[in-house]
């Protein structure tokens, strides 16, 4: 869990504990502070995710990339012993 994410997972309790004592209070302000808290977190939660989702999959790609690098190095130099040998 990234930074985002953490934050995100902040805003959205703290917003959701503000609107529910907003209601309890019947405070119209402290609701509407709490539900555009609590949508901040939902957005920071979201776009964390999406980083983390991007993060994994370039991650992926450069262990793929690297291993096709190694199999191809594995393959010449062995073209090349049997080229000596022959």
């Amino acid at each position: 869990m990234n930074k985002i994410r953490v934050q995100g997972t902040f805003n959205d309790v703290v917003g959701n504990a503000k609107r529910k004592v907003g209601e309890l209070t019947g405070d119209t302000r402290l609701q509407v502070e709490g539900m555009t808290q609590q949508m901040k977190g939902k957005v920071e939660n979201a776009w964390g995710k999406t980083k983390e989702v991007v993060h994994d999959a370039i991650d992926n790609i450069e262990v793929h990339i690297d291993t096709q690098v190694e199999l191809k190095s594995r393959n010449s130099n062995s073209d090349v012993e049997h080229d000596k040998k022959v």
